[in-house]
């Protein structure tokens, strides 16, 4: 029995990563466990296979972690746990505690290029190179452990995408077909520059929209259409969006298409996928998505791109925040023939399949925890 510990089960990769775990332990006969405060992935959880003990283990105040920890050292031997697995900051220390009282092996995934601009941070961030061992989801933030914590038992499984989900021969075409309809594409031949991920600055949504109003420069008009997919449009931040967007004169050719729950069926519109992080993705799954159901993939020059897009060949990267630099990249994909452009999606999964399918994950993961308690 493995306990997985994340703060949420709301939407992102490290909720994805816990839900694909469930599924393999439920596949191989083994019982998951899954402490969060829950949210809109729980039926996801459910579908998996897995058992959510609704626990707010999310909490960083040093009470509320050493509440938390008590409580799941209860779990911990209730359910005779076999191993504990914690997935971010807060939930590890509570986790950490409840494993070593218990005498249960702890082990991490590092998910983040988590910062230290603080005084103490590397001190909080190091409970994720506790783990025995630690997983690093890219080389990149392996690299990153390494440097700040030479001592961590490191373990290298790249994240991955789901070929049978994302795979753009078994996405019916109602299915996109529905999303189009709701999004307003659905008699507009304009091809589609989609930017996924949540509503957040670190995002890059704002030089996505002014990379638009290059791109329509570039092309002398407005014959495409800059779509970003994900999160609530009427949040904050969204606002100050649609105030970007309309004070460039962008509102024919840019618009926020909110939440959407079939990413496969989106991606399947799209006729060029971005990544635009400003700050670098511990592994970044949009890319490696993307990629797999055969689309071009444009990213910024930093982070786990630099190990899923291959330059020239799959897509392109670009300086993170260059607005000039994601246009020109876009007029390039939007200006792909036929010819070069089957190329293009026949290289991109051939590229996922080889070296980041879900299922690839998922085998290694489980031989860490064969590992784990083989070595006692």
């Amino acid at each position: 029995m493995v306990l997985q510990l994340t703060p949420a089960l709301e939407s992102g990769g490290v909720e994805r990563g816990t839900i694909e775990i469930a599924q393999a332990l439920t596949r191989e006969g083994a019982t998951s466990l899954v402490a969060s405060r829950g949210g809109r992935m729980e039926r996801m959880l459910e579908r998996a296979g897995g058992r959510l003990v609704r626990l707010d283990i999310g909490a960083k105040n040093p009470l509320a972690i050493r509440r938390n920890a008590a409580a799941l050292e209860r779990i911990l031997r209730e359910e005779r746990v076999d191993i504990v697995h914690a997935r971010s900051r807060a939930p590890a220390w509570a986790g950490w505690l409840a494993a070593r009282r218990a005498g249960v092996p702890f082990v991490t995934t590092w998910h983040g290029d988590y910062s230290e601009n603080f005084p103490g941070k590397r001190f909080w961030n190091g409970i994720m190179a506790r783990g025995r061992p630690t997983i690093a989801v890219s080389e990149f933030i392996a690299d990153t452990i390494r440097t700040r914590h030479p001592e961590a038992d490191l373990v290298v499984i790249p994240r991955g995408a789901d070929l049978a989900q994302f795979d753009p021969l078994t996405i019916q075409g109602a299915r996109s077909a529905g999303l189009a309809e709701r999004w307003g594409l659905a008699d507009d031949p304009r091809p589609v520059v989609m930017l996924p991920g949540r509503l957040t600055r670190w995002k890059g949504q704002s030089h996505f929209i002014d990379a638009a109003a290059k791109l329509r420069a570039l092309r002398g008009g407005e014959d495409f259409v800059f779509l970003m997919v994900g999160d609530d449009p009427d949040s904050a931040y969204g606002r100050e969006l649609a105030e970007r967007i309309r004070s460039q004169g962008l509102t024919g050719c840019c618009a926020m298409a909110g939440h959407c729950d079939d990413m496969a069926a989106a991606l399947k519109l799209a006729s060029v996928v971005v990544s635009a992080s400003m700050e670098p993705e511990a592994f970044g799954r949009v890319a490696v998505e993307a990629q797999a159901m055969g689309r071009p993939v444009i990213a910024t020059d930093h982070g786990g791109a630099r190990e899923t897009v291959d330059e020239g060949r799959t897509g392109w990267r670009y300086p993170p925040g260059d607005a000039d630099a994601l246009a020109a990249a876009a007029n390039r994909a939007l200006d792909l023939d036929v010819s070069a452009r089957e190329h293009m999606a026949m290289a991109g999964r051939a590229r996922i399949m080889q070296r980041f399918s879900t299922e690839a994950m998922q085998r290694a993961t489980l031989q860490v925890y064969a590992d784990v308690l083989a070595r006692g």
